[in-house]
Formats: C-alpha cells, structure tokens, sequence
C-alpha cells in the first residue's frame, strides 16, 4: 500500500470518493485527431490538483505519457525540471514532437486540445477554475496519498501502466508509482463505448464480446486476453499484472526501500 497506515480497503473507498467528486471527468475518451509520433513527457505528482486536470485531459483524448514523478522530497526528477524549467512547479509538460516545454496546465490543457484535439477547447475545460475546485475537492479524501516521496530502487526501464484517470482502482497504483518515484508510460484506456461500462467479472460471466474502440483498449485486449483496469508491465523483472491489490503489493515488494 502506498501508505502503511492506511487499508487497502479505506484506500478503495477514499479513491471512489475522489472519483465521484470529480463527476465522470476522466472517464470517457473521444481519440484525439492527431496522434504524436513521440511519446509526450509529463513531470507532476499524483496528489496535486492541477496535475489531476492534465491526466484528466490525457484520458479524454486517448494520449499517452512518459510520466516522470516529483514527489515532495522527491531527488529523481525534480531537478531535471529546474534544470529544464527554471523552477520547480508542477505539473511540467514537454512535447517532443514540436519542441514545446510549459508549466501551468491551463497552457497545458488548451495546448493538447489545440494540437492533439479538434483545435479548440471544449467549453467543461474553459470553465477551469471550477475545474481546478472540483479537483482539489478531490484530493481531500485521499489525505495526502501520492504527494510525499519515499525510498526505493529506481528501475532501470520505465514500467507501463494501462490507466485511465478516474478509475478508483488505478488511482491506488499511481500513488505507490509517484511515491516511489518510479517512472512509467501510461497508456490511457478511457472508455469510449456501452461495453466499456460493464466490469470485467461481469463481462465474463455474461460472456459480453465486443469490439475494443480504442487503440489502447485493443492492445490490451490482445496482451492480457481481457481488459481489467489497471494493468501493469514490469520490463525490468517481466512481470505482467491486473488487480490493483496485487500491483500495489508487488511494487512495495519490489522496488520499496522504506
């Protein structure tokens, strides 16, 4: 667990809370227009609020990230945004493809719609101080999962997690990876059609078949032999897992240090 004092179950339960304040924001994705042909890197911290409304935005136009963590007290990769930035403030957003580098995510919400997106903003996301609230609210359950940092070994290939931002189970996950400072791509799978909505053990025990809508949501139909968010890939140990419970214990086991 990505806090010793706190259950896993009380964990779950607070993740739902986050989940319902946050109103269906992160969900359902619409694929972006245009693909980067390099991955997109994002510096920021699970906790903070106005990283939330990046991550949000991510899964909602199907786009994944190299993510690096920045925890508090965190070594790793905070200096490599001074280095780059001029200061550490987060969330931190790079693009390789056009050279393009910003802090705010204001900036860096309107920056994806308008380049990745169909050119313009849409109007829930031009409301973003009601988002920024709705999104600090958030946050408040959590009681301060995925802000701190703590010791561990650093992998030396980043992991991969299929996610997408408000699933009350993967949020669990990317506490542990931020606190632990353990870079990983994350792979949105926000949910783009009916299907999507029925939850995995349900689909197999109503043999519910259907065709993933999504490049994400058909690779890991194709890797895994069923879609189960989230589900993790350990290049360094190759390690595949599904259940949050079981890729929270691995992650402690494998890479803590505290």
């Amino acid at each position: 667990m990505s806090r010793p004092s706190l259950t896993y179950p009380l964990n779950i339960a607070t993740s739902l809370m986050a989940t319902a304040l946050r109103t269906g924001m992160g969900i359902i994705t619409s694929p972006a227009v245009h693909q980067p042909a390099q991955l997109l890197e994002l510096y920021e911290f699970e906790g903070c609020p106005h990283c939330r409304l990046v991550r949000e935005v991510l899964t909602e136009l199907d786009l994944d990230a190299q993510i690096y963590p920045c925890p508090k007290g965190g070594e790793r990769y905070r200096a490599k945004v001074l280095e780059m930035g001029g200061k550490t403030q987060f969330p931190y957003f790079v693009d390789p493809n056009t050279s393009s580098a910003m802090y705010e995510s204001a900036d860096i919400i309107k920056y994806l719609f308008t380049t990745y997106g169909s050119g313009s903003v849409p109007v829930q996301w031009k409301l973003l101080e009601l988002q920024r609230f709705g999104s600090t609210l958030a946050s408040i359950p959590r009681m301060g999962q995925g802000i701190s940092v703590r010791p561990s070994r650093k992998p030396e290939q980043a992991l991969e997690l299929y996610s997408f931002e408000s699933s009350p189970f993967a949020r669990p996950v990317r506490d542990v990876l931020c606190e632990l400072e353990l870079p990983y791509v994350l792979h949105s799978v926000g949910r783009s059609r009916g299907s999507d909505w029925v939850p995995p053990m349900f689909r197999d025990a109503l043999s519910v078949t259907s065709e993933p809508g999504t490049r994400n949501r058909q690779r890991l139909l194709e890797r895994a032999g069923r879609i189960s968010i989230p589900y993790l890939v350990d290049p360094n140990t190759g390690s595949e897992m599904a259940e949050s419970a079981d890729i929270v214990a691995y992650l402690n086991t494998t890479y803590s240090q505290s």
